[in-house]
């Protein structure tokens, strides 16, 4: 069985400039999803998708493969699943494919091998790592008010009384089998399965907020189970 694991990283991010290489803990942030990958059990080779050369070069030396990404699926309205579908062209046959997003470094590779596991075990043609919503009320503001999500606000329950279990996507893994992209144009789809990770790692960096944040976590390595 081959798994291999894929990580888009455009050159051109907009919130932090040259996101992807900033340094975080000692690495280039893309690093850290690289070396993740490269412990992992399962996974046989890493692969980073990207536009840019400085990118691909720093993700080569950190011992990823590298995939130039062609300009026209590049930009800011590019999805994550047109430079998945670019880079398996690259690759060839492949059994599953795990996709890493770089700005989600708080994960560790445990995680990366029991989402892979849950999908054989499972046998899942795709899984995502989420965190569980628990005692958490969630509304919806609609052009004509505010509508509560996973509760009835006209008849508050306790929160402990609450039986029903939300899930929270949170970015950081996926494991899908190669078919699902090319049916659904999604790295989900098929037989859905999830895989919970703590809320300890639910952080992405999307702002220099989040980067500072994420920093302390792993300077201090409180953010670990």
């Amino acid at each position: 069985m081959k798994i291999i694991c894929i990580i888009p990283a455009r050159g051109r991010s907009k919130g932090i400039p040259n996101k992807n290489l900033i340094e975080l803990d000692g690495l280039p942030l893309v690093c850290h999803s690289i070396k993740q990958a490269l412990a992992s059990e399962w996974i046989s080779d890493v692969y980073v998708s990207s536009d840019s050369d400085e990118i691909l070069e720093t993700s080569i030396n950190c011992g990823a493969l590298g995939i130039k990404r062609p300009i026209e699926i590049s930009g800011d309205k590019a999805s994550p699943e047109e430079a998945l579908k670019h880079a398996l062209n690259d690759i060839g046959d492949v059994d599953y494919v795990v996709y890493l997003q770089p700005t989600s470094p708080l994960r560790e590779v445990i995680d990366i091998d029991q989402s892979i596991s849950t999908t054989l075990l499972g046998e899942y043609d795709s899984v995502f790592s989420a965190v569980e919503l628990g005692d958490m009320f969630v509304w919806h503001q609609k052009e004509n008010g505010l509508t509560s999500i996973n509760y009835d606000h006209d008849n508050r329950k306790r929160r402990q009384d609450i039986k029903e279990e939300y899930f929270i996507e949170n970015g950081s893994i996926y494991v899908f089998k190669p078919s699902v992209l090319l049916k659904y144009n999604n790295r989900i789809g098929g037989n859905i399965g999830k895989y919970v990770m703590g809320k300890n790692k639910l952080l992405e960096i999307d702002d220099m907020e989040d980067y500072l944040l994420c920093k302390y976590y792993l300077e201090t390595g409180i953010w670990k189970d």
